[in-house]
């Protein structure tokens, strides 16, 4: 007579945090997520998340009637952090990647630019910030 085996437990794999930049990356994505409902939910339509270019990535780009916007979000524990991340130098790249994104899709040249910034902190809702600034700086 054959003996059964007796079912053997698996081993339990210790639970590791993910690594700073992976905790980061989602929290971005959430972010971006979030942010992209909230201008749904406002009357916007979605063109593009994520595109990357060689300048950078535009976060988010959305059209509202005949207006082009690149979203830029900032993510941090506080709003008030978020907004300090956006520099003069994610400023510049941000322009330029939209005029990459512009020579991509001329269909969007005749439409109005704008730039906006979504600032996220967890627990609060998206604080969209309308033409937070000019292509000029």
């Amino acid at each position: 007579m054959a003996r059964r085996a007796e079912p053997v437990e698996p081993r339990k794999m210790p639970q590791r945090e993910p690594p700073r930049r992976e905790r980061a990356f989602r929290l971005g994505l959430s972010a971006e997520s979030r942010a992209a409902m909230l201008l749904i939910a406002k009357g916007y339509r979605i063109a593009g998340r994520r595109w990357k270019t060689p300048f950078g990535e535009i976060d988010i780009v959305a059209r509202r009637r005949r207006t082009l916007v690149f979203v830029e979000v900032k993510a941090r524990e506080q709003t008030d952090d978020a907004a300090e991340a956006v520099t003069e130098r994610t400023r510049r790249r941000i322009v330029a990647a939209a005029q990459l994104w512009l020579a991509h899709h001329p269909d969007d040249s005749g439409r109005d630019i704008r730039f906006d910034v979504m600032l996220v902190a967890p627990g609060r809702v998206p604080q969209h910030i309308v033409n937070a600034f000019d292509a000029s700086g």
